[in-house]
């Protein structure tokens, strides 16, 4: 297979903590410093959340314009992807950061239940996000929990109200969603496949399911998602170093599998993403 592999790093998300890990970066200056270390080890996009001094999350757009300034200057052509994901705000707030046109942003398109709550996303919600996106030519990655959001994706993108080429992320592994479940897992690429052929996908495991899910996905054909949102450790007596050093690992295992990483030049191409210069 010699399809290039495209890396996503989950830099910081809304849950982890210094006290959790160390190297989990919360500042903007952190956060900018370990996405050039993960750009450097083969990650070409960076999904990014923001937060505030104290840890808690944000949806501040101007901490988002700050970041995005940051990553495009310390890594050019990066990708980036910002999150509208309920963690960090209500409502409207979610898509606050969104007339900063980045190259993409996270979209969940239907509900579901998380560890201690449910995950809302109302049909306007996600109505008014996509017409965002649309409005200022952001591609938006589809963060499927549940197989009703594939379809859900699918369906909003053949109806043309998903900007931009179909991009479904399998999110597997999050307490009360879908577990890490390899049979799932080939359902979910299958109904890719017959569904949406001209699409690409990708998928992400959360805790000791990240390493799975980063190896089916690569030897799948597929592309993945790994970094410190997601997953906090190497393996069970082992904090993870740095984003960059997860990013390795997935790095490995398409060398494992005789896949290219793909540049951030190969990632624009096959996700549809608009040129830039380096």
């Amino acid at each position: 297979m010699t399809k290039p592999c495209i890396i996503c790093v989950a830099i910081t998300g809304s849950v982890p903590k210094k006290a959790n890990n160390p190297a989990v970066p919360i500042t903007v200056a952190e956060q900018i410093e370990s996405t050039h270390e993960a750009f450097e080890a083969g990650a070409s996009i960076a999904h990014c959340h923001v937060r505030n001094d104290d840890e808690s999350t944000s949806s501040d757009p101007e901490k988002f314009a700050a970041l995005k300034e940051g990553i495009e200057t310390h890594c050019p052509g990066m990708i980036v992807q910002l999150s509208t994901g309920g963690r960090s705000g209500a409502g409207a707030e979610r898509g606050g950061m969104l007339p900063l046109s980045p190259d993409m942003a996270s979209l969940s398109v239907g509900s579901n239940n998380f560890p201690t709550r449910v995950y809302e996303n109302s049909p306007d919600l996600v109505a008014w996000l996509s017409s965002e996106m649309q409005k200022y030519q952001v591609t938006p990655e589809v963060e499927a929990f549940d197989l009703s959001h594939i379809l859900q994706a699918i369906r909003m993108h053949g109806e043309g109200r998903l900007y931009g080429k179909l991009y479904v992320q399998f999110v597997m592994g999050v307490k009360n969603a879908m577990p890490v479940d390899r049979a799932v897992f080939d359902f979910y690429v299958e109904t890719m496949k017959t569904r949406a052929p001209e699409a690409e996908w990708c998928a992400a495991g959360v805790g000791p399911g990240q390493i799975v899910v980063n190896e089916w996905a690569i030897a799948a054909g597929g592309h993945t998602r790994t970094g410190l949102e997601d997953n906090m450790r190497l393996d069970r007596e082992t904090l993870a170093p740095s984003n960059a050093a997860l990013v390795k690992r997935a790095a490995e295992l398409c060398e494992k599998y005789e896949r290219p990483v793909a540049t951030w030049q190969q990632a624009r191409d096959i996700l549809g993403l608009r040129h830039v210069s380096a």
